[in-house]
């Protein structure tokens, strides 16, 4: 499944995505906003996360945008099982930052939730020292349900975050 905005592309990964995708997300400012990703991260790490399956309750969709001067690859999109639910995540490239891409991206996410997937609620949650990523989902209607202690693998410790909730 893919799916297109006015200036963004949202499209499967493949085998061939590693390279790219390691130089998009090895970034120290990226990783530590992130729950799952190691640091330092390399394009090993990517293969590997790119030779998993795709199950029924996880997608993943690489983030690319359409420029002057062609199309480049700024993130990573995907809803993954957290319980009995589907959370939002994503991340982007600190070239990409501050540009509206991660609200435009997320909003066709949520789009495909509910129309594709027929989801009726989301769930996200964002470390408190990223208020960008909270804003991000302010925008799309999430609403603050609680804080609490989430673990960090790039940090290698628990950090403080927020967690909400989208009504579909």
């Amino acid at each position: 499944m893919f799916a297109r905005t006015q200036r963004l592309t949202l499209r499967p990964a493949w085998a061939e995505d590693a390279t790219a995708i390691a130089d998009a997300i090895a970034h120290e400012a990226v990783v530590t906003k992130l729950a799952r990703v190691p640091w330092p991260y390399t394009e090993a790490h990517a293969a590997e996360f790119l030779a998993r399956p795709e199950t029924p309750t996880d997608l993943f969709r690489l983030v690319v945008a359409h420029e002057r001067d062609g199309a480049r690859l700024i993130g990573g999109i995907g809803l993954h099982a957290a319980g009995d639910e589907r959370e939002l995540g994503y991340w982007f490239t600190p070239s990409a930052w501050g540009q509206g891409y991660a609200t435009e991206a997320a909003r066709a996410m949520v789009d495909i939730a509910r129309h594709a997937l027929g989801l009726r609620r989301l769930v996200s949650a964002y470390f408190l020292d990223n208020p960008a990523s909270g804003r991000v989902l302010a925008k799309l209607g999430f609403r603050e349900t609680g804080r609490e202690m989430r673990p960090c693998a790039a940090r290698g410790c628990e950090v403080a975050g927020a967690v909400l909730v989208l009504e579909l």
